[in-house]
């Protein structure tokens, strides 16, 4: 909303470089604005001639009217000479915008305008305004301070030149001005001011940064800021002959080259923001470290690897370091801290996270008592953490989350940390090798607000040291080894949770309604059968609750958008009421013991990307009104008993990715306008049912289509020749066809179980990426075609119960496909693994094995589920990198992107884990 007419702020010190201006300037801190004096005439009439341009919405200058100019509001005059000194037109609501509400109020009541010529005659001011940058500003030789800060917005009308007259001007402030039109020759102009002493271009849209000048003017600089602009070359050797710089950044350009040793010519400097660029090189040189003066180093966001221990011993070497905030975070720096780290005892900031740093914190650590903030999140280090980190008295915040310490955290580490509000050694990995062991009578000196220990070793008691902290908003205990009953105390805390995590832990007993989360709040409990109000995410899941969902969940949790309450032993129907929740995108009730119809509650959930229902006991028919899920991408109801036909009304779910219906009584034909309504489908599953007639042909043009199940229906008819993924087609047919070409991407080809006659077709041989094949329990014949053995990616081949014959091939993949099992029940089969030997061979009997039928069926289901759960797995993270690899790029969106990464890390590690463990209770039943 940054509008010239709204948002304009403005400030423009014109000063005289006489004494008598010095005098007037101290005059102006004592004057009495009661006196009765009378403006200049010829100021009174420009500064009415500037109203004139003006646009004043709140009426702000209506008291500009009479003779006296100096009772006007927002006018200031020297009560001595009647000179006005002073234009203040600032808008008093334009700070602390912390609304959308605020910066329209702001907006409301903004001036704007711009600069007339006229208002030059005010040679005494001190004003606030904007416009284009006039050409007059020249003329005024005496001007010492210039700052139009945020004035021009994005006009293009600025022009530089005029700014070289001002040969006296000392501070220089034209942060986001649009200067992208002075980027040839804006150095140039700058380098004509002999007299500056501060630099502020911040956000002007400059590109061009000369590598050389002719000479440089700006012997008396103390601050340049050049951030946020488009320079993409390396820093210009004749910066560092700007020797009075005492403060320089360069952040979030993209400059490029490594950092330049030459920045140790620059002994005064102070601060140094390099931040947010291109810089790759080595380890910083010790040549920085001869900056005795420097006090904040930031070069974060940039690929600069190597150590730090040649540039940490030499700022070690100063006899007092003025170093107090480093930044180095997000680069590619390794190696390990080095002992002399612990010399900078002025360092308050040390923030190294995202490196590959390795090794423990040096025990010097101690000895830095000015230190607030620690941040090594993301680095490689290991090693136990010193004791003597607990003197660190100062400690505000301390990250060292996602690495790999080990040892015992005791009371000497934190009892010292009075001032500590975040405590984080959390990671993400389950494999616990850290262990906190402190009294159950220990009272902490701090008040943490943020506390994550995931998968450290807190239990088997729940943590009685929290009995104190009244002040958090976010703990994680998650997979802490806790087996315990929650304290009434901790409910009793009163505390406003923002993120509560305390799953993966042998919790027991009942949260009361006391606790109180604020809005947007995520709860994942996971082994709490409770229900709370205000909250955003709540995942219940893989659990034993029982019982039903809460009649009225949708009432006591109206905000909820994201609700997984699967795997676990919930019964009654699905509550009405969850159709008042109107924010609901991610709804999961699968694998419990649910009854009943599925209710009419979808024509208010227009966010609603993801519906699973599966394996339940569910009813009915679907609702017609689910046609109104706009924005639904999985929907999933496998394994119910839900019966009718296909309702039309989902051809308006124009967005999904996958439909499975399978394991129901659907009935009907299958719908024909899948391929027009729903492009993007990658899964169409709707085995089992009791679908008839033909296999629409419109399938065909489902181009993104990698999985095709129409196994176990009443089809019948032709597989149309053109069909692209297909994967568990089973039929009533006797011909399978012989074009295969067209499937190029099919990884999984399931076709067993069924009566599915003649050859199996040569073509099959250019499914290059087909690494499931299954063919089994058919009535194949014939030979297996040679041109399989060009299958390189093939993993799983199962041939077994068919009438083959003639010898196995023995080439490429066939040489690890060595399971007999994989060709069994084929009489006229041959060679290995069989101990049937082919014609010319010694001949040797093969016993037939004696499976029934009925194990054959359960064995050729087993195979498919888990190959389907091997391959969901691959599936999920291509998808995952597809949608979010470029988070990754953007730079702005890095931080919320590593902490949206570790929580997927524990989704997909979910998965994983529920799948496997599925597979191996079936396996495991079948043994038995």
């Amino acid at each position: 909303m940054a509008n010239i007419e709204t948002s304009i702020q403005f400030l423009l010190l014109l000063f005289l470089s006489s004494s008598f201006l010095h005098l007037e300037t101290i005059e102006l801190v004592s004057c009495n604005s009661g006196l009765n004096v009378n403006c200049i005439d010829i100021e009174r009439k420009a500064l009415l001639s500037f109203k004139e341009g003006l646009t004043d919405p709140s009426g702000r200058l209506s008291s500009w009217v009479g003779d006296d100019c100096c009772k006007w509001e927002g006018i200031r005059c020297e009560n001595r000479t009647t000179h006005v000194i002073k234009l203040k037109l600032r808008n008093p609501y334009q700070r602390n915008l912390d609304s959308e509400a605020a910066a329209d109020e702001a907006a409301a009541y903004a001036i704007g305008g711009k600069i007339v010529p006229s208002l030059l005659d005010l040679k005494h001011l001190r004003a606030n305004f904007g416009g284009t940058i006039p050409p007059q500003l020249g003329n005024l030789s005496s001007l010492q301070y210039l700052d139009l800060n945020t004035c021009f917005g994005e006009s293009i009308e600025n022009d530089l030149h005029c700014l070289s007259g001002l040969s006296s001007l000392k501070h220089l402030n034209l942060g986001s001005i649009d200067l992208s039109m002075a980027s040839t020759y804006w150095i140039q102009t700058i380098n004509t001011l002999p007299s500056l002493l501060e630099l502020h271009l911040p956000r002007c849209g400059l590109s061009n940064f000369p590598l050389s000048l002719p000479f440089v003017n700006l012997t008396s600089l103390l601050v340049l800021d050049l951030s946020n602009n488009g320079f993409s070359s390396s820093i210009p050797k004749w910066l560092f002959n700007v020797s009075s710089l005492v403060y320089l950044d360069l952040s979030s350009n993209s400059l490029q080259g490594g950092v330049p040793d030459e920045f140790s010519a620059l002994a005064s400097i102070q601060h140094i923001d390099l931040s947010q660029n291109s810089f790759i090189g080595g380890q910083l040189s010790g040549n920085l470290g001869k900056l005795c003066n420097l006090r904040k180093l930031h070069l974060s966001f940039n690929i600069i690897n190597g150590d730090i221990t040649e540039f940490i011993d030499g700022l070690s070497s100063c006899t007092n370091s003025s170093l107090e905030s480093m930044n180095l975070g997000y680069n590619h720096l390794g190696g390990f801290l080095p002992n002399s780290l612990g010399q900078l005892k002025n360092l308050k900031n040390l923030i190294l996270w995202n490196n590959s740093f390795t090794g423990s914190i040096p025990k010097s650590i101690g000895n830095l008592s000015s230190m607030e903030l620690l941040y090594l999140y993301n680095n490689q280090m290991n090693g136990t953490i010193p004791e003597s980190l607990g003197q660190l008295s100062a400690l505000v915040a301390l990250d060292l989350s996602e690495n790999s310490w080990n040892g015992v955290i005791t009371e000497a580490h934190l009892s010292n940390l009075r001032n500590l509000k975040e405590l984080d050694f959390g990671k993400v990995s389950p494999r616990i090798t850290l262990v906190f062991n402190v009294s159950s009578k220990w009272i902490p000196p701090f008040k943490l607000r943020y506390l994550n220990l995931r998968s450290c070793q807190i239990g088997p008691k729940f943590p009685a040291w929290l009995r104190n902290q009244n002040e958090l908003i976010t703990v994680i205990l998650n997979n802490a080894m806790i087996s315990d009953t929650i304290p009434d105390w901790f409910w009793t805390l009163d505390l406003q949770i923002n993120e509560l995590d305390i799953s993966n832990n042998n919790l027991t007993g009942r949260v009361p309604n006391t606790l109180a989360f604020q809005d947007g709040a995520s709860v994942d409990l996971s082994s709490l059968p409770y229900f709370f109000s205000n909250i955003y995410t709540l995942y219940l899941n893989n659990n034993f609750f029982c019982g039903p969902i809460p009649h009225n969940i949708g009432q006591i949790m109206p905000t909820l958008a994201n609700y997984d309450v699967s795997y676990n032993l919930l019964n009654g129907s699905i509550p009405i009421s969850i159709g008042e929740m109107k924010n609901l995108t991610y709804l999961v009730i699968s694998h419990n013991h649910l009854s009943g119809e599925i209710p009419l509650i979808w024509n208010d959930k227009p966010t609603l990307s993801i519906l699973d229902m599966s394996n339940n006991n569910l009813s009915g028919g679907l609702p017609s009104s689910m046609g109104s899920l706009t924005a639904l991408m999985f929907l999933i109801l496998s394994s119910n008993n839900l019966s009718g036909e296909i309702p039309l009304s989902l051809q308006n779910c124009t967005l999904v990715e996958s439909l499975d219906l399978g394991e129901n009584r659907f009935s009907g034909k299958l719908p024909v306008w899948i391929e027009e309504s729903m492009p993007s489908l990658l899964i169409l599953r709707l085995r089992s049912n009791l679908f008839s007639g033909n296999i629409p042909s419109q399938l065909c043009k489902l181009s993104s289509l990698h999985i095709l199940d129409l196994a176990l229906n009443n089809l019948s008819g032709f597989i149309p020749p053109c069909l692209g993924n297909l994967t568990g087609m089973a039929t009533d047919l006797r011909e399978v066809p012989q074009d295969l070409a067209g499937l190029s991407r099919l990884g999984t080809l399931n076709l067993s179980i069924n009566h599915l006659t003649g050859k199996i077709p040569e073509s099959i041989g250019s499914l290059r990426r087909l690494e499931t094949l299954d063919l089994s329990r058919n009535q194949f014949s014939g030979p297996i075609p040679p041109n399989m053995a060009s299958l390189t990616a093939l993993n799983y081949l199962n041939l077994s119960y068919n009438n083959l014959s003639s010898g196995i091939p023995t080439s490429n993949q066939f040489q690890s496909l060595n399971d007999p099992s994989i060709y069994m029940n084929n009489a006229g089969l041959c060679g290995l693994p069989l101990t049937s030997k082919c014609l010319g061979d010694d001949e040797a009997s093969h016993p037939t094995s004696g499976v029934s039928e009925d194990n054959g069926d359960e064995d050729g289901q087993e195979s498919e589920m888990m190959w389907f759960y091997i391959s969901m797995v691959p599936g999920f993270i291509v998808g995952f990198w597809g949608v979010c690899g470029t988070l990754i790029i953007k730079q702005s969106w890095r931080h919320a992107y590593f902490r949206f990464l570790e929580d997927l890390k524990d989704r997909l590690l979910f998965i994983v884990t529920v799948s496997m463990a599925h597979l191996r209770r079936k396996l495991k039943f079948k043994g038995n």
